[in-house]
């Protein structure tokens, strides 16, 4: 009955929050063990996995979860989260007669738990244990000449600490622009950077291209770099460890790839969704992912979206990547867009005038490198001209984009890629009919009239079924304010705008 009334509560809730906050908050968390308290109703008990999500689900989440669950039971239902328990760290195998090269490989695992023991004939890297959590597992010396000592016992070299991180020392906390979209991302990046294996581990960063991912991880290992001179730090995209599983598969020198991987304090990585399909390079993964952990390593990811979401790749390592903290990384708010042309003008030696910025950021919306691009041409022009920084300017270099946007965007495009994607009719956008699922897609496509097209307001009222022109403004105004609110809205617009510039 409890697992039931969990499930529909579940439902409930995903019917009514924004599906990026339900898959990220709610999905992963486990059923609730509800209890009868007599004449005080029930009380669900939720086990969260770390002190972050439980203080986020508590403010944000709580109060809503007990009033689905009241209603659906019909009874007051109490809410009481508490931390999951640690599990212990799985039992080390028995030393029996085993082999010199399994000797060797005990041995050093007492000094560097990542080197796995395999038994002889298995293949390389097939060992998995039971799934590990942050802070699980031994703890392990500090000094880097262990580590190699532990190596060289099972005849396997480690890279130096230093110089082979590929880490691009440019990318750091202070210079990321915060802002709301990227909030909470980096908030929970700063806890690694100060205490790497202690908790929101791993942590998986999601979103879509050019809003911060890479710049984010990199600013973790700098940062951990900065306080620990001697600490192994690697950042590589996913491709690259697939050609790494590819070139290591073909020599059968897998001890050389363990060596590279299991060894790491930190391993930053990005847009795991390219392991899909590889069914080798995600077992190699997989041991990795376990042998960091294992020994209170970090591991961060970032991907274009969140783990349950990934196809193609093996449902263990999902439910693993899912198993820290899940965050995302929105697209950046008009006063975020702002404020990074502010910044990287000045990296590049410019001074950006506000006006100038408000200006380009409200015509470039799409991402953090579309911006970057903008400004390049805006500051490119400045130079070759003579001229100084002014919207004349600036709308003179930007041309091609604003024309490009002007000659392809029209209302009545806007009005079938609005329907399109809330799966309505194009009718239904100069219809009189009021429903909630026609009126705000319907309200979403006046707002995205005005802001992408050159239309007055009673212009864009006729185009909308002859509406008065304060129609047209409500639902701008409404809109607007939602989506400095609402972070789904504000993504969903995201993804219409990219949508309708092409």
């Amino acid at each position: 009955m409890s697992l039931d009334l969990w499930q529909r509560g579940c439902e409930r809730l995903a019917a009514e929050l924004p599906e990026q906050q339900f898959n990220t908050w709610i999905r992963p968390l486990p059923a609730a063990d509800i209890a009868d308290a007599g004449d005080d109703g029930a009380v669900a008990c939720v086990h969260v996995p770390n002190r972050f999500k439980l203080d986020w689900i508590r403010s944000q989440y709580a109060r809503r979860i007990e009033s689905v669950l009241t209603e659906l039971a019909g009874k007051p239902v109490r809410l009481e989260l508490m931390l999951a328990p640690r599990e212990l760290p799985p039992a080390r195998p028995q030393n029996g007669s085993v082999p010199v090269r399994a000797a060797a490989l005990l041995n050093a695992q007492a000094w560097n738990p990542s080197l796995r023991v395999q038994a002889p004939g298995s293949e390389a890297g097939a060992e998995s244990g039971a799934e590990p959590t942050a802070g699980r597992g031994p703890s392990r010396p500090d000094n880097p000449a262990v580590h190699a000592r532990a190596a060289a016992m099972a005849g396997v070299h480690l890279p130096p600490a230093a110089h082979t991180h590929r880490l691009n020392t440019a990318l750091t906390f202070d210079t990321l622009v915060a802002g709301r979209a990227n909030q909470m991302a980096r908030t929970a990046a700063l806890h690694v950077a100060g205490a790497p294996g202690v908790m929101y581990n791993p942590l998986f960063i999601y979103g879509g291209v050019g809003l911060g991912k890479t710049h984010l991880i990199h600013a973790v290992g700098n940062a951990l770099l900065r306080d620990r001179p001697d600490a192994r730090v690697l950042y590589l995209h996913a491709e690259q460890f697939i050609s790494d599983v590819v070139k290591n598969y073909q020599r059968k020198t897998f001890d050389e790839l363990k060596a590279k991987y299991h060894s790491l304090d930190l391993l930053l990585i990005d847009d795991v969704q390219f392991f899909a399909g590889k069914d080798r390079t995600q077992e190699e993964f997989f041991n990795a992912f376990e042998a960091l952990l294992a020994k209170r390593a970090h591991i961060i990811m970032t991907s274009d979206t969140y783990p349950k979401g990934l196809v193609d790749i093996d449902e263990r390592l999902t439910s693993r990547f899912d198993s820290g903290l899940t965050v995302a990384i929105e697209p950046p708010e008009l006063e975020m867009r702002v404020a990074i042309l502010i910044r990287k003008a000045l990296a590049e030696g410019a001074e950006m005038p506000e006006d100038v910025a408000f200006f380009i950021a409200k015509n470039v919306r799409a991402n953090v490198r579309e911006l970057e691009g903008a400004l390049r041409k805006v500051l490119a022009y400045s130079r070759f001209s003579h001229k100084d920084i002014n919207i004349g300017l600036a709308r003179e270099a930007l041309k091609d984009l604003l024309s490009i946007q002007n000659r392809q965007i029209s209302v009545e495009n806007i009005q079938k890629t609005v329907a399109d994607f809330y799966k309505i009719k194009v009718a239904d956008m100069y219809s009189k009919k009021r429903p909630a699922s026609i009126a705000k897609p319907r309200q979403i496509a006046m707002y995205l009239a005005k802001e992408l097209t050159q239309k007055s307001l009673p212009e864009i009222g006729e185009l909308f079924g002859g509406r008065d022109h304060t129609t047209v403004l409500h639902a701008v105004r409404k809109i607007g304010g939602d989506r400095t609110k609402d972070t789904e809205l504000n993504q969903q617009l995201h993804v219409l705008e990219q949508t309708l510039k092409g």
